[in-house]
């Protein structure tokens, strides 16, 4: 794991890091070769060099986005064009994370 992107999670506020955490983690646990860095002040996560994910604070949310995503079906709640969609999580949130390991399994299986 990136230490930069260690220190970016760290310095959220506690529940964007808990679950910025927790999203890192699952990331890791469905990509075994990934790679993460901080770009566009925000952790990214590529296989091969293709964006996988994106864990991407706000004010009031973490969106965590799932990219190469065209042929996939999202359920509800998820948002974004065709080629990248992402789902917000909010204080009290608790992420899906099998959904969100199987999604993220599929959309980065061809990158």
């Amino acid at each position: 794991m990136n230490q930069e992107v260690t220190d970016y999670i760290e310095n959220l506020p506690k529940w964007q890091g808990e679950i910025s955490s927790t999203l890192r983690n699952m990331v890791h646990e469905t990509i075994s070769e990934v790679e993460e860095h901080i770009q566009y002040k925000k952790p990214h996560f590529l296989k091969n060099g293709h964006y996988a994910a994106v864990i991407s604070p706000a004010k009031d949310a973490i969106a965590f986005m799932i990219m190469n995503a065209d042929s996939i079906d999202f359920p509800k709640g998820f948002d974004g064009p065709a080629e990248r969609k992402w789902i917000k999580l909010r204080e009290g949130d608790t992420p899906d994370l099998a959904l969100l390991s199987g999604l993220l399994k599929q959309a980065s299986s061809t990158l």
